[in-house]
């Protein structure tokens, strides 16, 4: 096998056995690469808001949610590693987009369901007159760690 690829979903893996299982299945020269995102950025007019929901949900995240906050620095890569690009995800959304997308974090609908509330109104006004009428762009920056076998 030449390439291995597991995008935002590392922290849910046994991280031991399927390093020991990647390293086993690929060939000479073979790479490994795994990424996650980080929060999303708009502006410093909404991304402190942002933040809020973030902070109001974050008892409800699992504990495997560390090592994305992470960028995954701290799982390490068995193999040789090489050095990567920086990457971003970017996306036009209107202030009603941004606040769905926060609706489907998991730890948002878990505390949706444990308080019977929905956390993006904690800051559904503000975000409202912040973020203006018109759609913005909405940034995610991307950490990449690849690496190959010798």
């Amino acid at each position: 096998m030449n390439l291995i690829t597991v995008a935002q979903a590392l922290h849910w893996f046994d991280i031991p056995r399927f390093f020991e299982e990647a390293v086993r299945v690929l060939s000479a020269g073979g790479i490994l690469a795994f990424w996650c995102y980080e929060r999303c950025r708009v502006g410093p007019d909404c991304d402190p808001l942002i933040e809020r929901v973030f902070a109001e949900v974050e008892p409800y995240w699992p504990p495997e949610r560390q090592l994305v906050d992470d960028g995954y620095r701290s799982v390490g890569m068995p193999l040789v590693a090489l050095e990567t690009p920086e990457f971003e995800m970017r996306v036009l959304w209107t202030a009603d987009q941004m606040l769905d997308y926060s609706r489907t974090w998991s730890a948002a609908q878990r505390y949706l369901v444990e308080r019977c509330a929905d956390p993006a109104q904690v800051i559904e006004a503000e975000l409202r007159d912040a973020w203006g009428p018109g759609p913005r762009t909405v940034t995610w920056p991307i950490t990449l760690t690849a690496g190959r076998v010798d």
